[in-house]
This record gives structure tokens, sequence and C-alpha cells, in this order.
């Protein structure tokens, strides 16, 4: 005889299994779901009303986990401790956001690489990936807490914009988290799902979704056919929003106090505890004519004509993006059918005045916009799970395809429940210097290691042009046609040599094995991050050690002979800990040889500089 789960709090039935809609933001995150007797979407809140987890992760001294609204209390006491906007990292390299460092009060690591950021806590370091993982975790007890039932299914939403790498990113969360994600959608369709638009096949239409969430701000413009969702233009700003209100607030403040930057920079608890009054500022200036508060000693105020005149230029800047975005999809304000409105940020009169404005019509923001994505995702999610009978679900890869790279690893590039046909590409490049070929080997599955997963074909490229490691640039493409056969084409760019090959990845297997590889998937997630993390270090540590030998082999009579030695050491102790098979020991060391080379290479390469500009040069390839 099977179970029914029933709701003890409301006596309603409850699903079996239950697909949630979340929205991972960079702010705030929420979850979603269909309510099984309204059908429609309603947003989970706890007994307080309360929907919203701050995407907030602290670590205690004993490396104990906090997440949300407990979390964001250690933001003025422990700020090098409290990781906030981890969404901005997700898929990017130090190189990427190096010129925004300074927002982070944590530690981002500059490896000067182009490897994916890391985020140090004490000893240990952590990636972007990791660190949602523990806001999706929070977010999956919340959810089974309020529904009283296990979710293990999700749709995840990401900003138009996102790159494969942060979608990958997002996916890889999801898993470690202990969640099969469905479908990676973009944050405007979900929102246009919200509003009910597209939702009709004999449906065309242009619309605008002006997002401004906490810490970004992008303009999407899409066109809905058919229940087909096109993505005509994204535009924005990833450092834009309501923080830089906050940020325009409290350099008023300070400007009126006398207070320097320096000394924020130095004292980040009063830093923090301004940042938060100019943000309960911002919300209450919303209703309210005047401000009064006081922090650290100092009376605060701010009146709404003066807050309207200190955001100003920033609501102009988002104006000027949604020009853009017309001007990008070849279309005026006139074009666009709706508007609507995404982020708490929207909230702030003047930004809707302006963005009603400029489309010369009234704006879509009935839903709370801090919600609007996640009833969206709830949407999608009830597509996916088969209830919504006016959408014809088209075909879709069972297992996400991918192929081997350094260390046994799987690169995926197309992901499971990727509509086809579909296809995708990504550049990769040499181990070492004058490698004249490279294996391609192919494979299917959701493990992070590619001897867990199934190999699906091989081949090699040879005729690679002999280059120092990491000059050469091969494209390997995919392409999957509509009937699911996979085309594999790997092509090195500055000699134009190719080769392909076509296999069928769905030949052979059974909905049995596709179900066991992906609960496997997620059993293993855990160990599988930890081992992908592992090998990392290890690549990005082996790089390291041959590329700063080499420099010192090639430059030594530039360097002083303490520098030598101390570099020396420092290899000697990456060496040691390679051995280790500690992760967090093999980044320490990494970043202590990087500290000590730094310098040095900065010099030589600043002579290597100035002698070339005076027509000599010191060594080729330093």
């Amino acid at each position: 005889m099977g179970k029914i789960a029933i709701n003890i709090a409301t006596g309603s039935l409850q699903q079996q299994e239950m697909i949630v809609g979340i929205d991972l933001g960079t702010t705030n995150s929420l979850v979603a779901i269909i309510h099984p007797e309204s059908r429609k979407p309603v947003v989970l809140k706890e007994h307080d009303g309360n929907a919203l987890v701050p995407s907030i992760v602290h670590f205690d001294h004993m490396g104990l986990v906090t997440v949300g609204d407990e979390a964001k209390n250690y933001l003025i006491a422990e700020p090098q401790s409290t990781i906030f906007s981890v969404k901005r990292l997700m898929g990017k390299s130090y190189n990427d956001i190096k010129e925004r460092s300074s927002f982070f009060s944590y530690k981002v690591i500059d490896d000067n690489t182009e490897s994916l950021v890391k985020i140090q806590v004490g000893e240990k370091f952590y990636s972007p990936v990791e660190l949602s993982s523990y806001i999706l975790i929070e977010l999956k007890k919340r959810a089974e807490h309020i529904l009283k039932t296990p979710v293990t299914k999700a749709v995840i939403t990401v900003p138009a914009y996102f790159n494969d790498a942060q979608r990958q990113a997002t996916r890889d969360a999801g898993k470690l988290a202990g969640l099969d994600v469905l479908r990676i959608v973009n944050e405007p369709t979900a929102a246009s799902l919200a509003y009910g638009l597209g939702m009709r096949n004999d449906e065309t239409k242009t619309v605008a979704v002006y997002d401004l969430g906490g810490g970004t701000f992008d303009i999407s413009v899409l066109h809905i056919s058919n229940g087909i969702f096109e993505v005509l233009s994204t535009n924005g700003d990833t450092y834009l929003g309501g923080d830089d209100f906050d940020h325009a607030i409290v350099k008023h403040w300070i400007g009126q106090k006398g207070i320097k930057e320096e000394e924020l920079n130095a004292h980040k608890s009063l830093a923090q505890e301004l940042r938060l009054k100019a943000e309960e500022a911002k919300k209450y200036l919303s209703n309210n004519e005047n401000f009064k508060s006081e922090a650290a000693g100092n009376t605060l105020e701010l009146n709404k004509a003066e807050f309207q005149k200190l955001i100003h230029a920033l609501v102009d800047k988002t104006i000027q993006c949604c020009k853009n975005a017309l001007a990008d999809a070849q279309l005026t304000s006139k074009d666009i059918d709706e508007v609507i409105m995404v982020g708490g940020s929207t909230r702030v009169p003047l930004v809707k005045e302006s963005v009603s404005k400029f489309f010369g019509r009234k704006v879509h923001d009935d839903l709370n916009p801090d919600e609007v994505v996640a009833l969206g995702a709830a949407v999608q999610a009830d597509i996916l799970a088969g209830n919504n009978k006016d959408f014809l679900l088209l075909d879709i890869t069972p297992l996400s395809l991918g192929i081997e790279t350094m260390g046994g690893l799987m690169d995926v590039l197309i992901p499971r429940n990727t509509k086809i046909p579909s296809k995708a590409g990504r550049q990769y490049t040499t181990q070492k210097d004058g490698q004249n070929g490279m294996r391609i080997s192919v494979f299917q599955g959701e493990r992070d290691l590619v001897k867990n997963n199934r190999k699906l074909a091989e081949f090699n490229l040879s005729g690679i042009p002999a280059m120092p490691a990491g000059f050469a640039k091969v494209e390997v493409s995919f392409l999957i046609n509509a009937d699911g056969i996979l085309k594999v084409k790997a092509k090195e760019l500055r000699s134009g040599g190719e080769q392909s090959i076509d296999v069928k990845p769905q030949y052979g297997l059974s909905d049995a094995e596709v179900e066991k590889m992906l609960m496997e998937s997620i059993q293993h997630a855990s160990e599988d991050i930890k081992i992908r993390a592992l090998v990392e270090a290890k690549t990005e540590a082996q790089q390291l050690i041959d590329t700063t030998q080499k420099f010192l082999n090639k430059n030594a009579e530039f360097l002083l002979p303490e520098e030598i030695a101390k570099t020396t050491k420092a290899i000697d102790d990456l060496r040691s800990a390679l051995d280790s098979e500690n992760k967090d020991l093999i980044h320490q060391k990494t970043e202590s040889l990087n500290e000590i080379s730094r310098p040095y290479a900065e010099r030589v390469m600043d002579m290597a500089i100035s002698k070339a500009m005076t027509g000599k040069s010191i060594k080729d390839s330093i």
C-alpha cells in the first residue's frame, strides 16, 4: 500500500515530490512553489511571514556555518568571516573582479591568474560554488520544514547575461546542496512567467524587464511568441544597485561629519554600521519625507528630496542602459508592450517614475518585486513537472555532456535538461611547451571526475603549432541535432587544423540507468566537489611551480640572492604540500609563493618594458 503525506498544519494532501523554484539572489534568496490547491505560485514563508533569506554566509572560529538573518548579524562584528554578494563572484577569476576587490570586506585571493576566485576565511579556502551551496542548503531546509516533505528537485534562476561558466557554477552549487537542478532559467523569463506573460500559445509580445537588485542592475528585452522566450538584448551594470544608493547616503553623511574614507577602511565595523543605517533610510524614505537616527555617536538625518538628488545620477545610468538595450534590439520604447519591475530597489519612487516616463507606459509592479522571479521559477517548475498541460516540453538531453580536462575532471559543455537541438563551445589550451597534439575525450554524466561518468568517444587533434604552454587556442564545440546525434569538433584556431566525430549519447541507456546516474551524482556531490577542488588546487600549484622555476632560470641575474633563496624555499614548501592531499594547505603555500614572487616579477617586467622603450631587450619570453 502506498503512503500519502498529509500536512498536519493544513490537513491538505501533499504531493510526494515537489519541484521548487529558487531565486538565488545577490542580496536575498527565496523559494516558491505552485500551491497544490489554488494552483497559483506562492513564496514559502516562515511563521513570521518572512520569505527572504539574506544571501550571507558566516563561519565561526570552529568553522561552523550560519546562513541568512543569523549570519547578517555578524556583518559588523566579524566582517572578515561573513561572506555577502557571493553571486558576483560566480564563475569569475580574480582578474575579472580586481578593480572592485575593495568592495568585499572578506579576503578574495589574488593569485594573478585566470583561475576561478577563492575566498579565504581563517586557514580555509572556499569557492563561490561552495558558498552558494550553503545558501541553497538553507533554502532547501526551509522548504522542507514548511512543506513537511523532502525537496530534491529545483529550478534555479540566473541573470540573462550569465555566461556558461556562471550557469555551470550555479548548477554545481545546487548539486552540492543535494538538489537535482532541472533547469537554469533566465530571471527576466521567470519574471514574465510570474505575470502570466508567455503562458498563452497565441500570444506575441515584446517585454522589457527592469531588474534593480541590491548589487546589480540589468535590463532585458524579450520577444515572447508561442510560449518561446527569446532574449533580444541585455544591458546593465553588475556593480549598480541598492547597495550604491546606500553608499551614496553614507558618502553624504561622512562628508557632513568630516569622517575620512581611510577611517572607514580601517574600521570595517563603523563602515558596516553606517551602511546598514543608510539602507534603513532608503527604505523609510520610500513612504516618508524625513529620516533621523544615529550611529557611533553621530546624528544622521536625510530627507526625501536630498535622497533623490543623491541617487539621481545612478537612476539616470539605468535609463541609459535601457536606451542601449533598445538600440541593441533595434527597437524604440514604442515597440515595448509590457514593462516588468523586478528587485527590491524598484520600490524607490524615483526609480518607478523614471522607468515609467522613459517607456511611456505604466509599469507592472503589482507583484512583490522581491518575489516575482521566484514565483516565475515556480511556474517553470510546474511546467517541468508536467502539471501544466498547455505547455509542450521539447526534447531535452537527459545527462550532461562534456570533455575530460587536466586531472581527469569533467568539463560540462551541454548541461542535462538542455533543449535540443543545441550547440555550445569553449576554448582550451596546451599544458606543455611545444605540445603538438591534444586528446579530446567525450563523456556523459553528472559526476565531477570522468572516471565516474560514461565515455562516449575519443579522438586526437594533431598538428598544433609548437608554442609555449598556454599559447595554443583549441576550440571544442558540441552540436546536438534534432535527432539527438552529437557532433564534436576540435579546431586549433591559429593553424586552422580540425577533427570531428559523431556520437549518439542516449544509445543503450535505460531510464533507470539515467536515474541511477543522477542519484549517484547527488549522493556523492560533496565528495566530488572536494576532489575537484583538490585536483584544481594541485593543477594550479604545479603550473605556478613550473612558471616560477622557468622565470628564475631565465632572470636569476636580476634577482637578489635572498629573493632566490626565499622563492626556492617557497617552491619546496609547495611541493611538500602537494603530497599532503590537503586543499587548504596547498592554497596557503600557493598564496605564499605568489606573494614572494609578485614584487620581483613586477620589477623585472618593468625593467623589460623600459628597456624595450629604448630599443633594447633583456631576455625574450620573460
